[in-house]
């Protein structure tokens, strides 16, 4: 087996009750172990999706379904270790995310070890997502596979269709479990077990038919009632107090205020219910924060110690940051719409991408290991490199720059959708609006870059206070 290649990512799932306009929402910061690794944004159409599949890193080969669905995905640009989609909807409106790193424990992987042979991130997307009807149909996929083939690493992955969102945590090498969010809820994921109370009996749960008699014949619950996996086969380490469950406070102190918790707490709730209704915007802020207005931010006014002892949600190891929405009251057509953006959050916007498409935009699509500000990718980490050296400086044309672009995709994406009616080629259709909106950011991009670099030039050290 190839060395693995493990991601640090953040997610949210929102409810179509806890969402503004009633869709439903899952979301993830794609983040690796290096600062850069580019990405693209493609379609994968039926006659491009192998029919014999072989892993890079562990080498299992899987023979896929026939007649698989199209589907985006955010495959890396340099395939050394396997394509790693990331994300994507399918032509039946389903979305999927995979994966989330979790944590595990000793004891669980004394009875279930990892199988080197298995599968992983590299491989989930590709295997499930061009094969399912609902978010249901993911899980229940995704399961079968865990139990066939097994897995060299602990996931979360999220699912979602119009109706219902899922999430599915893998445990051991072949066992895992799924909860579906209620409609009426949000949860903020981590990178550890996140699920927490586990009820076997509920038509909202799935998993291994033998869990539950697998932890009660090794003895693996440590509470003397109900089920809490957190507890059963998570983590609850040091590390978790100052990489995991900080990032999970801010989260819910952004949608829930009125809540008070602290960032170190090992048990903050998996299930949450907010205290207004949840936009893309506030995702996307949630998704690139760096506990703004405390004293951990790295950007802000504690000490030393304050500002480093956190990981902050946005950071340069965010490769991409995707928002999966599935809309309701919309044509079909129109209901699933892939929101994208490259880089470290903190200097870009999301970019509401229709996945009923053939193709993507040549900008977001076309990244490769070469540095090129010609490409979505690159200009992304470009204007957050500079952006981060004075975040102070720089911080108000970013908001000015987020707040005027986000406006003139959603009035594009407005537009599109009231004058679907009557198209004859729906798919063209679609396709020129997100050309339209890729073209719209990439110009606002490099307008931004442009005034940082202006402003930033009159404050650079080298300089004298006398002229000629």
């Amino acid at each position: 087996m190839s060395k693995k290649i493990q991601g640090s990512c953040t997610t949210i799932l929102v409810g179509k009750n806890a969402s503004i306009d009633g869709s439903t929402i899952i979301s993830r910061n794609d983040d690796g172990h290096e600062a850069l690794d580019p990405q693209r944004f493609v379609v994968v159409n039926p006659e491009d999706q192998p029919q014999n599949y072989q892993s890079v890193i562990s080498g299992v080969k899987i023979k896929l379904p026939e007649n698989p669905l199209r589907y985006t995905s955010m495959p890396n640009s340099i395939l050394t270790n396997g394509i790693w989609p990331a994300a994507g909807i399918n032509s039946e409106n389903v979305g999927m995310s995979a994966t989330e790193t979790i944590t595990t424990n000793s004891r669980v992987l004394g009875i279930d070890p990892y199988v080197e042979g298995g599968i992983g991130e590299e491989d989930i997307v590709t295997l499930v997502l061009p094969y399912i009807h609902s978010a249901k149909d993911g899980v229940l996929r995704l399961g079968a596979l865990l139990e066939e083939f097994g897995t060299y690493e602990p996931n979360g992955i999220a699912f979602n269709d119009n109706e219902e969102v899922w999430w599915l945590e893998t445990i051991g090498g072949h066992h895992w479990a799924a909860v579906r969010i209620p409609d009426d809820a949000y949860v903020v994921a981590p990178n550890r077990m996140n699920i927490d109370n586990f009820d076997f009996d509920s038509d909202d749960t799935l998993c291994s038919d033998d869990l539950k008699d697998l932890i009660d014949k090794y003895q693996l619950n440590p509470d003397f009632d109900g089920y809490n996996f957190r507890h059963i086969f998570g983590s609850a380490s040091i590390k978790d107090t100052v990489y995991n469950n900080p990032r999970t406070w801010y989260g819910q102190k952004y949608f829930n205020p009125e809540i008070k918790h602290d960032p170190m707490e090992q048990d903050l709730p998996f299930i949450c219910h907010a205290s207004k209704k949840i936009a893309i915007e506030d995702v996307k802020f949630v998704l690139s924060s760096h506990f703004e207005n405390t004293e951990y931010d790295p950007y802000g006014n504690g000490t030393e110690d304050q500002k480093t002892l956190f990981r902050p949600i946005g950071i340069n190891r965010n490769h991409n940051v995707h928002i999966i929405q599935i809309r309701n009251n919309v044509p079909a057509e129109i209901a699933g719409i892939h929101w994208l953006a490259y880089g470290a959050n903190t200097f870009n916007t999301v970019v509401p991408f229709y996945a009923n498409v053939n193709d993507t935009p040549a900008v977001y699509k076309n990244a490769t290991g070469t540095f090129d500000m010609n490409n979505m990718y690159w200009l992304s980490c470009t204007t957050a490199l500079l952006g981060d050296t004075d975040y102070d400086l720089y911080v108000d044309l970013r908001n000015t720059f987020e707040l005027e672009a986000t406006g003139v995709y959603r009035q594009i994406q407005n537009e599109t959708d009231q004058n679907l009616a009557g198209q004859t080629d729906i798919v063209a259709y679609l396709e020129k609006a997100n050309e339209k909106m890729a073209n719209e950011s990439f110009t606002r991009q490099t307008k931004l870059l442009g005034e940082m670099v202006t402003l930033g030039s009159a404050h650079m050290k080298l300089r004298y206070n006398l002229n000629d």
